[in-house]
C-alpha cells in the first residue's frame, strides 16, 4: 500500500513539475546594468514570458552581495514582489548583471562574545595537542581525549563564524519561502527526486532557480537562441565521459555513493544510461582529463578533475549541454580570462552548464547520471532536471542556461523510468 501511494505522489509530481511553462517563470533584473534588462526583454520576446514577470532590483554590478545586501536589497524584495504569486512563479531566472555569490553570515554580538571566551580555549588546546603529539612517551588516550577536545571547540568556532554560509545567490534564492534557516553548509532539496513524500511535504516550497549570464551579454542572449533554435529539431550529437576509473564500494560508508567513488561510478552509469538509449557514447576511464581537440559534434559533455584549468577537450553542436565536475569552476562568469571550467565551456558555444561558486564537495554537483538521465527523457525543462537531481540548495552550484530548454523534446531517448538512483546501491542523501 506504501508502494502504491509513493507511486501516486511521483506520477502527480511529475505531472505538476512537467507542465511548467512561461507564465511560471520571473525574471530577476539589476536595474544598474542596462544589459540586464535587455536580456529579460529579450528573453520575454523569445519565449512568451508576460511582460510583468520581472523584478529590477537596485543591486551591487560586481559578481558578489553580502549577506546584508542580498537579504534587504535581494531576497526580500522579490518576497514582496511575489507575495501574492507564490504558487505562480515557479521559477527565478537572475539575468546577467545580477550578483553571483552572496557573502557569508558575520557572527552576532552573542555570537561574538562566545567567540571571545573559546578562542583562548582553543589556542590552549592546541598547544596541549601539540605537546603531546612531540612527546614520544605521551600515554595514546590522553592524545586521542586532546584530539578530540580540539575537534570539538574547532567546531564550536566554526558554527559560531558561520564559516561556510557564504552561498551561490541562485541556490539561496530556491529558499526564498522558507523561514529563518541555519546558516552552516547546505539544506538537503526537497525538490530531488528521491526525497521521501513526507520531506517535501513538511518543509515550505522551493522555488527553481537558473541563469542567464555569461562572459558577455551576447553570449547570455545566445544560450536563449540556441535553446529555442534546437528544440525546434531536437539535440542531435555525440556523448563525452570523462571519468577517472576511481572504482565505488557500495560498503564502503565514507563514500555511501557521494565521495568521489560514488560520482565516478554515476558517470560510467550515465554513460551505459545514454549509450542504451542509442546515442554514440565515448567513455574514457584513466585519471588524466581527456586532451584538446579529443572529440568533435558533442552533444552532452561530463567529467573531472581539472581544477581551475579548462581544457578545450570537445568540439560542441549548437545546443551542448556540458559540465566538469570540480571545485570553483564558478566562481566567476564574466571574467574573460578566467581559466575556470563555466565561462570557458559557454565561450565554446554550449548552451548549458552547471557549476560551483565555492568549494561545494562532490555533494554539490547533481550526480551525472540523475541529471543527463532525466535530460534525455524529453519530459522536463533544464531547470526541471537540475531540480529533481540537484542534492542541495542554500549551497554553491549554479545553473547557466535557459530554464525552459528541453532539448530532447522532440527525440527523446529515454523513459522517465529509465532513470533510477545512481549509483547502485549507494545511501539516499534526502530523508
Amino acid at each position: 500500500m506504501r508502494w502504491v501511494i509513493a507511486l501516486m505522489f511521483a506520477v502527480a509530481f511529475t505531472a505538476r513539475v512537467g507542465a511548467l511553462g512561461p507564465a511560471d517563470v520571473w525574471l530577476i533584473v539589476n536595474k544598474n546594468v542596462p544589459e540586464s534588462r535587455q536580456l529579460a526583454d529579450h528573453y520575454i520576446a523569445k519565449r512568451g514570458v508576460p511582460k510583468n514577470n520581472v523584478i529590477e532590483l537596485d543591486l551591487p554590478k560586481g559578481e558578489d552581495i553580502s549577506r546584508g545586501d542580498y537579504n534587504l536589497k535581494l531576497a526580500e524584495p522579490i518576497r514582496e514582489a511575489l507575495k501574492d504569486k507564490k504558487d505562480q512563479a515557479k521559477v527565478l531566472l537572475t539575468t546577467y548583471g545580477v550578483p553571483l555569490r552572496v557573502g557569508g553570515q558575520p557572527p552576532n554580538d552573542e555570537e561574538k562574545k562566545e567567540l571571545d571566551k573559546l578562542r583562548p580555549d582553543l589556542e590552549a588546546a592546541r598547544k596541549k595537542l601539540a605537546d603531546l603529539e612531540k612527546n614520544k612517551e605521551a600515554d595514546p588516550k590522553e592524545v586521542t581525549a586532546a584530539r578530540a577536545e580540539v575537534n570539538k571547540l574547532q567546531d564550536r568556532e566554526s558554527v559560531l563564524t558561520h564559516r561556510e554560509s557564504h552561498a551561490c545567490v541562485d541556490s539561496e534564492l530556491m529558499l526564498l519561502w522558507w523561514p529563518k534557516y541555519k546558516l552552516e553548509k547546505w539544506i538537503r532539496n526537497p525538490l530531488y527526486f528521491q526525497a521521501s513524500d513526507s520531506y517535501r511535504k513538511g518543509n515550505p516550497p522551493v522555488v527553481l532557480t537558473c541563469r542567464l549570464d555569461g562572459p558577455s551579454v551576447e553570449i547570455a542572449r545566445r544560450l536563449v537562441d540556441d535553446a529555442v533554435a534546437v528544440e525546434a529539431k531536437g539535440l542531435v550529437g555525440d556523448v563525452v565521459i570523462d571519468a577517472r576509473g576511481i572504482p565505488f564500494d557500495p560498503k564502503n560508508n565514507r563514500d555511501s555513493g557521494h565521495g568521489y567513488g560514488g560520482y565516478d561510478e554515476s558517470m560510467r552509469d550515465a554513460a551505459k544510461l545514454l549509450e542504451k538509449a542509442g546515442m554514440k557514447v565515448t567513455i574514457d576511464n584513466k585519471n588524466e582529463v581527456l586532451p584538446a581537440g579529443s572529440a568533435k559534434g558533442v552533444a552532452i559533455y561530463c567529467g573531472w578533475y581539472s581544477h581551475a584549468n579548462f581544457v578545450d577537450c570537445c568540439e560542441y553542436v549548437p545546443g551542448a549541454v556540458a559540465w566538469h565536475l570540480a571545485s570553483s569552476e564558478a566562481v566567476t562568469l564574466r571574467k574573460n580570462d578566467s581559466r575556470v571550467w563555466c565561462p570557458n565551456l559557454l565561450k565554446k558555444g554550449v548552451a548549458a552548464t552547471l557549476g560551483p561558486v565555492a568549494e561545494p564537495y562532490t555533494i554539490g554537483f547533481p550526480k551525472p547520471a540523475e541529471f543527463f538521465g532525466f535530460l534525455a527523457t524529453g519530459e522536463y525543462t533544464l531547470v526541471e532536471c537540475y531540480g529533481r537531481s540537484v542534492l542541495t540548495c542554500s549551497w554553491m552550484t549554479v545553473l547557466v542556461g535557459d530554464p525552459l530548454y528541453n532539448p530532447f523534446k522532440k527525440n527523446a531517448k529515454l523513459k522517465v523510468a529509465d532513470v533510477v538512483p545512481s549509483p547502485k546501491g549507494g545511501q539516499n542523501f534526502v530523508p
